[in-house]
């Protein structure tokens, strides 16, 4: 039995990003690529705007080549972004933003509390 087959949904790591498409490590031995027509539905632009190097996602499999170890991919219709993995980057301010800003949401906050109450 073939480890990845047609139509199942993987998790994949993204590797690459050409104006044709998202390449995406699955493992040790098989890549795949989403093709531009493979990304959505509607026009493609730019392909950045789908995902970022680095970045984990849920893919589709179109097709495998078990000789080549490659797997054609299609993120279209599929939530495929895991939302857990994100990763954020931090700032060389790190909380010091919030810190500054804090008072002033809240602030901001009760000002508006309280004209809900005067209504």
């Amino acid at each position: 039995m073939a480890k990845y087959e047609k139509d199942n949904i993987v998790t994949g790591y993204v590797t690459g990003i050409e104006p044709y498409g998202i390449f995406v490590s699955l493992d040790d031995y098989y890549d795949g690529l989403i093709h531009i027509s493979e990304i959505s539905s509607d026009y493609v632009k730019n392909v950045s705007d789908f995902a970022v190097i680095g970045e984990t996602l849920k893919v589709k499999i179109l097709d495998v080549d078990e000789k080549k170890h490659q797997i054609k991919l299609t993120i279209k219709d599929i939530d495929y972004r895991n939302k857990k993995n994100a990763k954020i980057k931090e700032t060389i301010h790190g909380f010091e933003t919030l810190k500054e800003k804090l008072p002033y949401w809240i602030d901001e906050k009760i000002g508006e509390n309280s004209k809900k109450k005067d209504i």
